[in-house]
C-alpha cells in the first residue's frame, strides 16, 4: 500500500510581502520605524509640521532606496568587469627534500 503526500514545492522561495522581498522586509520596517520615530523626535523639539514632513520624507527615501537596492537582488555581489589575474605567493619549502623521505 503506497501513500501518496502533495509536496509543497514553495519552500525554497523567499518570503515576499508587498513587493518586498527577503531580507529586504526588515529594511522597509526598519525605515518606517526610523522615520516614525526620527519624525516624532523633531516634530516634538521644533514644530508639528516640520516634524511631519520629515516622517513623510523620511518614510518615502528609505522606502525608495529599498526598492532600489532590491533591483540588484537578495545577495550584494560585486559585478567587477575585466581580466584578473592573481599571483601566487607561495615558496618552496626544502624542509623535506632528503632522499630517504624522511
Amino acid at each position: 500500500m503506497i501513500r501518496k503526500f502533495s509536496i509543497y514545492k514553495g519552500l525554497q522561495k523567499p518570503l515576499v510581502y508587498k513587493g518586498f522581498k527577503g531580507k529586504f522586509i526588515g529594511w522597509g520596517i526598519g525605515s518606517l520605524v526610523l522615520g516614525l520615530v526620527g519624525g516624532g523626535l523633531l516634530g516634538t523639539l521644533t514644530n508639528m509640521y516640520l516634524g511631519g514632513l520629515a516622517t513623510i520624507a523620511a518614510i518615502a527615501g528609505g522606502l525608495t532606496y529599498t526598492f532600489y537596492r532590491q533591483k540588484s537582488g537578495l545577495h550584494s555581489k560585486t559585478r567587477s568587469r575585466g581580466v584578473f589575474i592573481h599571483s601566487t605567493h607561495l615558496k618552496q619549502s626544502y624542509a623535506n627534500t632528503s632522499k630517504d623521505g624522511i
